[in-house]
């Protein structure tokens, strides 16, 4: 009889282990699809590459990115961009998956130029208090197309950006920066 009872509580102690295995299994399921959601249509973290944000940005920062704003609304002048590299710097060798990070300049319909060290929006020029230096080589002015952007790093001396391979479209934008995690000493939204 002791037997019996003894092959009982066997199977049941089994089975609960392979319940509690089963559910804990769909919990780790369902968490790893919520965090592919998230990471694929509303922030994803972001690894600062270069110093051509400086000052605002420092080679190494981690940023959360974040993708639902633009669904609602276009990015606007002084927004810190995270995109997809255009076509002209994926023939220049650029990886089509490989991400840049820049600032919006000139929204569409807008005028660029560049003399004296000084931006200029549509002939007037802009307060930009983020810039490492002010730009030491002039441009002569360029009007944004409908649904591109003119970007530029902080860090206007250093930077590989729009004044070189022209205007990103907006189909490329990914997201906003809007919140650096790391370092913890400069950790805060940006």
């Amino acid at each position: 009889m002791t037997h019996q009872k003894s092959d009982a509580q066997e199977s049941s102690t089994s089975s609960r282990a392979w319940r509690s295995l089963r559910e804990n299994l769909i919990l780790i399921a369902i968490a790893l699809c919520l965090a592919l959601l998230i990471r694929t249509f509303v922030a994803e973290p972001r690894y600062i590459p270069s110093d051509s944000m400086l000052p605002t940005l420092h080679k190494g920062d981690r940023l959360v990115v974040e993708k639902l704003s633009y669904l609602f609304h276009t990015p606007e002048f002084g927004d810190i961009v995270v995109f997809q590299p255009p076509e002209e710097l994926q023939s220049r060798g650029y990886a089509k998956d490989q991400a840049f990070i820049k600032r919006i300049i000139g929204t569409p319909g807008k005028k660029v130029s560049i003399a004296s060290g000084k931006v200029y929006i549509d002939g007037k020029p802009i307060q930009e208090d983020y810039i490492a230096e002010p730009p030491i080589l002039p441009m002569e002015e360029r009007q944004v197309p409908p649904n591109q952007f003119f970007v530029m790093g902080d860090n206007r001396n250093d930077s590989n950006d729009s004044r070189y391979w022209g205007f990103l479209p907006k189909e490329n934008v990914i997201g906003r920066a809007v919140f650096r995690f790391w370092p913890f000493n400069r950790i805060g939204v940006i």
